[in-house]
């Protein structure tokens, strides 16, 4: 059986957006919600997770992680709510 490896997108308190990416996602909610995870959602509890997908390899997972964090608000909405062609021109495609 292979490991799934996700990348996540949670929605803080405050309105922003955190991305990462973990091998339990279950757990690594929890974690954020409980205020587990020093750094970053630890004082925008509660977050709520607006968004997941998931890999089978660990690489890809990191580099999707690492791509949405290098995008703008409007492209991580988009992704967000599914709307692909949104997507592709709010990133010049």
């Amino acid at each position: 059986m292979s490991k799934t490896y996700w990348v996540y997108i949670l929605k803080c308190s405050d309105g922003s957006y955190y991305t990462g990416s973990t091998s339990n996602i279950e757990t690594r909610i929890s974690q954020h919600q409980q205020g587990a995870i020093p750094g970053y959602t630890h004082k925008k509890r509660p977050v709520k997770l607006v968004f997941s997908d998931y890999f089978e390899e660990v690489y890809d997972a990191i580099s999707a992680e690492r791509q949405i964090k290098g995008w703008s608000r409007a492209k991580e909405e988009a992704l967000i709510n599914g709307d692909f062609e949104l997507l592709k021109k709010v990133s010049g495609m």
